[in-house]
């Protein structure tokens, strides 16, 4: 029989594992993001607790590696001040013509199916550190982003 008919083991044509990837930079976070993260540490220890197959464990064990390396390292953010942009920051702006709203947080925490974009995002990016009236450069335009309001978000701080 030809070596490329042989199968050592079944393992060998298993796809590898990888832990999760923690995206490159610091890990500023909002209050409500440091909290969020602690409770997700707290679930998965009771789930790999009550979990009894091995690979399922496995699966879990690595969430909770990645998760632990993102609250070990968490900067947690101040609120940001009244009519400035900063991470925790609510903030209702202009861009072709249509107002929006986003809340500005950490990278874990952020959904924007709810308005929360992370701060690395190139909306956040772009708005972070602006002003209240300030025209804001996005997607290689001048003056694309007006600034219409921004206040901490009461969400983000608990």
């Amino acid at each position: 029989m030809s070596v490329a008919f042989r199968r050592e083991s079944d393992d060998e044509h298993k796809e590898p594992t990888f832990e999760w990837p923690i995206p490159p930079g610091p890990n500023l976070v909002t209050p409500r993001g440091l909290r969020l993260l602690g409770e997700g540490v707290a679930a998965l220890d009771a789930a790999i607790e009550a979990e009894t197959d091995a690979e399922a464990k496995a699966k879990l064990q690595r969430q909770l590696r990645y998760l632990g390396t993102r609250k070990a390292t968490a900067e947690v953010q101040a609120p940001p001040a009244e009519g400035s942009v900063g991470i925790g920051s609510r903030v209702r702006y202009r861009l072709n013509g249509a107002d929006r709203e986003v809340t500005i947080v950490g990278h874990d925490e952020a959904d924007p199916t709810v308005g929360r974009i992370a701060f690395t995002a190139p909306l956040g990016r772009a708005l972070l550190g602006a002003e209240v009236e300030d025209m804001v450069e996005f997607q290689g335009h001048e003056d694309a982003i007006t600034v219409l309001a921004a206040a901490p978000d009461p969400e983000a701080q608990a």
